[in-house]
């Protein structure tokens, strides 16, 4: 699938496209390029991108840092994604986007990207909707974190990047490759890594999951999505979600 393709198949997944925005998109000036991991694409407190880009390969993440150096990672970015359409029309960032893998996205002058969300407004109302989810997702974490306690956070988390990578073609049902280490595990959930390493071995005690390294099976679906509090309805992927897909 070129870019064009995934871009139309992202946002078409919930918005009805004019045949002109598609078009418009499909020759829209998107160039390819390679982010290694560990870079800062949008560094809080400073200018925006000065292109958007979207998610080829690789993971971000979106993240706030205090002044004593906690980081709170806001959230996780994969194929599909848009990067920085927060700040789309914003002149200061509020947060940082880093890449936590490598990268390889599409991007696109911000300014071409506004000109075409203002010209065709169902092409606008699509990024919209995309930053919508991304408010849902964020509300969702803010629960995650403020309400639930360390076994729900992890479980759900689990449960939430299960369901995502499935939709977008990223692992097969039930089959999770986690992007990161316990300590940025901890920097999602707000637990230590140590902490992180116990409920993850509470799970896997209590037969929902089974863990090689980074790989996660998830061996009881229904039980892990109880452990994790979870309901995958803020995802807003009613769209796509295929049998066996839509849960985790």
């Amino acid at each position: 699938m070129n870019v064009h393709s995934l871009v139309l198949t992202k946002l078409k997944l919930r918005s009805q496209l004019s045949q002109a925005a598609c078009v418009a998109i499909e020759t829209a000036p998107f160039v390819f390029r390679d982010i290694p991991a560990g870079a800062q694409i949008v560094r809080d407190g400073g200018p925006p991108a000065a292109q958007c880009s979207i998610v080829l390969d690789g993971v971000a993440i979106r993240s706030k840092t205090t002044r004593s150096g906690g980081r709170q990672i806001a959230a996780i970015e994969i194929r599909g994604d848009f990067l920085d359409l927060a700040h789309l029309f914003l002149d200061i960032a509020d947060h940082d986007v880093e890449a936590l893998t490598p990268l390889r996205v599409a991007a696109i002058e911000r300014d071409i990207l506004r000109d075409l969300a203002l010209e065709h407004r169902d092409f606008g109302r699509a990024l919209w909707t995309e930053a919508l989810v991304e408010a849902s997702i964020a509300r969702e974490w803010m629960t995650n974190l403020g309400r639930r306690d360390a076994r729900t956070r992890v479980a759900h988390v689990l449960c939430e990047l299960a369901v995502r990578s499935q939709a977008v073609g990223l692992a097969a049902p039930d089959t999770l490759l986690l992007p990161w280490t316990q300590e940025q595990l901890g920097d999602v959930t707000g637990l230590t890594p140590v902490h992180v390493n116990r409920m993850l071995r509470s799970l896997e005690d209590d037969g929902l999951i089974a863990r090689r390294g980074r790989q996660v099976q998830i061996v009881d679906r229904a039980g892990l999505r109880a452990a994790g509090e979870f309901e995958p309805r803020y995802l807003h992927l009613v769209e796509i979600a295929q049998p066996g897909a839509a849960a985790a």
